[in-house]
């Protein structure tokens, strides 16, 4: 015969049955804990990677405005150094002619107060040679060209005229040329012969 459950077997049972139910309830409150957790968890490494990325754009930045002040100082150190190196040049170009232009002013004032022809060329041949001397100095040397044959790269023809030269000779200089080492200055102006002139009849 079924025997009726005593009231404390109810208790228990009751109980028991709340207290699982309470295990049931905190291990969901544990495992939303844990992956709440976990967001955070997973929150933070993002933040801290961004920090970190923002860290390295900020040191590149300050490192890309470096280079473009050392750069900018660079273009500075370089023009001014390009400027006292073209001041120098000039220096250098320009004192020896002043000499030249010296003695030039004391010629034409003693030209002026003499009739000595003789004392006037001298005077005259005494800056000529000033003047090649101050052309040797800087390396600029005269190409010859009376007697050569002619030369488009060095020599400009401005007239052709007959001569007993053989055809192609230069024979008179309108313009001497220069060179600075190997480098032309200017083209020689010459008069290139166009060979014997025909002979007329009844000569």
């Amino acid at each position: 015969m079924f025997k009726k459950p005593k009231s404390e077997d109810t208790e228990n049972l009751k109980a028991a049955m709340e207290a699982t139910e309470e295990a049931v309830a905190a291990d969901k409150e544990n495992i939303k804990v844990t992956d709440s957790t976990s967001e955070v968890d997973n929150l933070v490494s993002e933040e801290s990677k961004i920090e970190e990325l923002e860290k390295q754009l900020e040191a590149e930045k300050n490192r890309n405005l470096l280079l473009q002040a050392d750069f900018q100082n660079y273009r500075k150190r370089v023009a001014k150094e390009l400027g006292a190196a073209r001041i120098q040049g000039l220096h250098e170009t320009v004192n020896p002619f002043i000499q030249v232009f010296d003695y030039f002013q004391l010629a034409t004032k003693a030209a002026e107060d003499s009739d000595n022809i003789d004392a006037i060329r001298t005077g005259m041949n005494l800056i000529a040679n000033e003047y090649q001397k101050a052309l040797d100095e800087l390396g600029i040397s005269k190409i010859n060209a009376i007697g050569e044959t002619f030369n488009p790269e060095i020599h400009e023809a401005v007239a052709h005229e007959a001569s007993e030269l053989p055809e192609g000779k230069i024979i008179k200089e309108w313009n001497c040329g220069y060179r600075l080492g190997e480098r032309l200055l200017r083209p020689s102006k010459v008069v290139v012969s166009s060979g014997n002139a025909p002979e007329q009849d009844g000569e």
